[in-house]
């Protein structure tokens, strides 16, 4: 499942980024890594934003992020 087909205040655990995932070039990627979405990582979709779009509010860890559906698209999750 992708973070971003998870339903508002669902949990779950990363398991991988896709290196495959477009439109998000390698640098988008590295980014979502250093921003901590490494396998094994706790993560929560808190929230979309207005008309369920973008952003969607995300922690990861302890910390909150804002994430565009792209990259939400690009994170693949097991969900809690």
């Amino acid at each position: 499942m992708l973070l971003s087909e998870l339903p508002n205040g669902a949990c779950a655990t990363v398991r991988r980024v896709l290196p495959e995932a477009p439109p998000l070039d390698a640098a988008a990627l590295q980014r979502l890594g250093e921003l901590g979405f490494l396998p094994g990582e706790p993560v929560q979709l808190l929230r979309r934003g207005p008309g369920g779009r973008e952003p969607l509010a995300v922690t990861v860890g302890q910390t909150m992020f804002a994430l565009r559906l792209a990259e939400a698209r690009s994170i693949e999750v097991i969900p809690d």
